[in-house]
């Protein structure tokens, strides 16, 4: 079981920074951290371009991962205790 803790609990720092990093990679309304990643340049091209599409997904997908390495976290936890 330590195992399986540990692997999840890798899995969540993981999943936490790829999410922060993915959510600020998203194009700002009104400039900001995203402008940093090159938001500022591709705002002239389009808003609903394939690749915000794609980061859309892989952040929805990157929050799944980590929302349910959450709740496998807490099952174990109310397991052993």
């Amino acid at each position: 079981m330590d195992a399986l803790r540990i692997s999840l609990q890798v899995l969540l720092v993981l999943t936490s920074v790829f999410l922060m990093l993915t959510i600020l990679m998203h194009k700002g309304k009104g400039g900001g951290l995203s402008d940093m990643f090159g938001g500022g340049i591709s705002s002239s091209i389009g808003s609903s371009g394939v690749a915000e599409r794609n980061l859309n997904r892989i952040t929805v997908g990157v929050a799944l991962v980590w929302g349910t390495a959450v709740v496998l976290l807490g099952l174990i936890q109310s397991t052993s205790a």
